[in-house]
């Protein structure tokens, strides 16, 4: 099983969220592990408004549990903030920290979902990983946390299912 939700710098208390996330405007190393990244989170300037946030990461790798051969996937992370919302380099070097880590698609997957839901306490998430062909065969993984809010206007993810030539 997966264990990323190890380390986070702060509470998710609008009062115990920092003014001054630990990486932005700072040189920051990839971290060597998703365990080890920490996740910035900053008050939400729309808290009083529901609307949805996206990121797309078209280039996600990880690695195989198995080979130990890297797997490629495009992530789709959608949320309604709440009182927080993640800082986007915070996040990129989160989902870097997975280049060196080994895992199967499900459970990468789902776990970068839930952390994030965990932490950062949105009205909504989901994520859909699209995984490339491992063995010949594509893997697609969804996760969300629950119903989507009434009002909330989600659009398509807009990735197809991976189908090769054919």
């Amino acid at each position: 099983m997966l264990v990323i939700a190890a380390r986070s710098r702060h509470g998710r208390g609008m009062s115990e969220t920092p003014a001054n996330p630990l990486h932005l405007g700072q040189q920051s190393a990839l971290p060597a592990s998703p365990t080890e990244a920490v996740l910035d989170y900053v008050p939400n300037p729309r808290a009083g408004s529901l609307y949805m946030v996206r990121f797309a990461a078209p280039e996600f790798t990880s690695l195989c549990p198995v080979t130990g051969q890297p797997d490629f996937a495009h992530l789709v992370i959608d949320y309604a903030p709440g009182e927080t919302i993640v800082e986007s380099k915070s996040l990129k070097l989160f989902l870097g920290s997975f280049r060196n880590h080994s895992g199967f698609h499900e459970d990468v997957t789902v776990g970068i979902g839930q952390r994030l839901f965990d932490e950062m306490k949105p009205r909504w998430l989901r994520i859909g990983g699209y995984w490339y062909p491992r063995g010949g065969i594509p893997i697609d993984v969804f996760w969300q946390s629950g119903l989507v809010p009434e009002g909330l206007w989600v659009p398509d993810q807009g990735v197809q299912s991976y189908r090769g030539r054919g």
